[in-house]
């Protein structure tokens, strides 16, 4: 009787101890898991999104609302080495950029001047990702050549493209310039502080007979 019990009792610890090999296996795994899904908490996803923004337009935002939406931080970087013909200064851009996104809510940007390569300064910030926006075909193939190229200067630096609303394709800077100076509306086009500020660029341009420098000084 006594040497059937012990088989009986040998029989139910070999039945359990898969069970607690597997329940141990699962905690396991369930604390590794945590441990990892911690670490991505710290793990910031930042992008840059670079351009000359003289000046910012609705497109551009509406390329910065969507970008919010996939990372944890968008870092608006103004080039100082373009070589387009700039109405604004550096200075007067991130400023105009500054109001404009704040304005929005969009707390997750920064907007920061650099100059050099944008591979040296994506590297210097951490990010891993060019923000660019594609407005037509026509916008591609520089913007395709721009991608390979800093990919062949860093394969570490994707870029993502992304299309802002239909009825904001059309939109550009240098067409909102255009038509601010030939006295058109451009609230349509642009944020309220940038529609005053062009305006007043624009009048003190026509009073000093003045021209833009590429040095974005007026």
């Amino acid at each position: 009787m006594m040497q059937q019990d012990e088989c009986e009792f040998s029989g139910l610890l070999n039945s359990i101890a898969p069970l607690w090999t597997i329940q141990k296996l699962l905690c396991t795994w369930r604390h590794c898991l945590t441990i990892i899904g911690t670490i991505s908490d710290f793990i910031m996803r930042k992008a840059i999104y670079p351009g000359s923004f003289d000046p910012i337009t609705n497109g551009h935002l509406d390329l910065l609302e969507r970008a919010s939406r996939l990372f944890d931080e968008l870092v608006v970087a103004i080039a100082r080495d373009n070589q387009k013909d700039s109405l604004f200064t550096v200075e007067e851009r991130a400023a105009m950029i500054g109001d404009s996104v704040r304005a929005l809510g969009l707390h997750k940007v920064r907007v920061v001047p650099f100059s050099g390569l944008l591979v040296d300064f994506a590297r210097s910030e951490g990010a891993i990702t060019v923000l660019r926006g594609l407005r037509a075909v026509s916008d591609f193939e520089l913007e395709f050549q721009m991608a390979l190229m800093n990919r062949k200067l860093d394969p570490g630096l994707e870029t993502l493209f992304l299309m802002p609303r239909e009825e904001l394709t059309y939109i550009s800077s240098r067409i909102v310039k255009e038509i601010a100076r030939l006295d058109g509306e451009v609230e349509l086009f642009v944020p309220a502080n940038v529609a005053t500020a062009l305006r007043s660029k624009i009048k003190e341009l026509k009073l000093i007979g003045g021209k833009t420098r590429k040095d974005g000084a007026p």
